[in-house]
């Protein structure tokens, strides 16, 4: 072997190692912050706080392990309320917005009607407006239709989306028009075409919509905040919320809970991460 293939190896080999080094450190600095939250899930209160400061490997590794946390959260607290009034909201808003923002997309996408030209920016402007400026006036209409501290009162302002909306608009846009035509001539008609064709080729886009939906409501704290009063219908971000008081912080119960909150949506993401990229990726290249 040649000094020149030699080096041209051991350089390759040095760029080989330095992009895995790179790599470790990113999913170290990725996985930290869960890791931690872990730890301290699994701690009482005195432990967390006499291992903090000065910072060290004590600080991650808890002195005696214990599920207490949870236990408390789960039954002193009744933890499981709020992760059910979640999910019924998530799940509800997911099935109502994904066929209502299909339905405006399939009607941006194949139809010619007055005021198209108008309405289609409206939807593009509805997802860069921050919700905290439409937040009170969106609740002054709540309070006017009788939904504040109702399921509804969380649920219809959510099921409407400009961004999930402009999502459906980018797929159905590489669906080939032939498709629809060849479907008309045979006598099919619209909801038949949309029910039929439409959505058994959009299963991709149907999940990735399903998961954002999903993700903007697990999270969603300030609209749940203004709009759910009584406790029985808190969502699982203000319960979260609730273990920080005005005298004292319950870190270990918020750890644990933040942990609970965090499980859920990874289990839901993995196996739909490939429908999810799919989703994400198509109608990318054709705007």
């Amino acid at each position: 072997m040649s000094k020149d293939e030699a080096k041209k190896e051991w350089e390759a080999f040095t760029r080989k190692v330095l992009i895995y080094i790179a790599l470790i450190i990113m999913a170290v600095a990725a996985l930290f912050p869960i890791l931690f939250c872990l730890s301290a899930s699994l701690r009482t209160q005195d432990d967390l706080f006499r291992n903090m400061f000065p910072f060290s490997i004590k600080s991650l590794i808890p002195t005696a392990a214990t599920l207490e946390n949870y236990v408390i959260i789960f039954t002193k607290h009744e933890f499981w309320r709020p992760i059910m009034n979640t999910m019924i909201v998530t799940v509800f808003t997911i099935i109502f917005g994904c066929i209502l923002n299909s339905m405006a997309a399939f009607a941006f996408t194949c139809f010619e009607f007055k005021g198209k030209k108008i309405l289609y920016p409206l939807v593009l402007i509805s997802f860069m407006v921050p919700f905290e400026a439409i937040a009170i006036p969106l609740y002054s209409v709540a309070s006017n239709l009788s939904m504040v501290d109702t399921y509804a009162g969380m649920i219809i302002p959510a099921v409407a989306d400009g961004l999930v909306t402009f999502l459906f608009i980018q797929f159905f846009k590489d669906i080939p028009p032939s498709l629809v035509e060849a479907a008309r001539v045979d006598g099919a008609k619209w909801p038949t075409i949309f029910t039929k064709i439409i959505m058994p080729i959009s299963v991709p886009v149907f999940v990735t919509a399903g998961l954002m939906i999903f993700m903007n409501q697990w999270n969603s704290y300030m609209w749940p905040l203004l709009v759910a009063r009584s406790k029985d219908i808190r969502t699982i971000q203000i319960a979260i919320s609730q273990f920080s008081g005005e005298r004292s912080i319950q870190w270990t119960y918020i750890y644990a809970s933040s942990m609970v909150s965090a499980i859920i949506p990874i289990c839901l993401f993995l196996p739909f991460q490939k429908h999810f990229v799919e989703g994400i990726t198509a109608g990318s290249v054709k705007g």
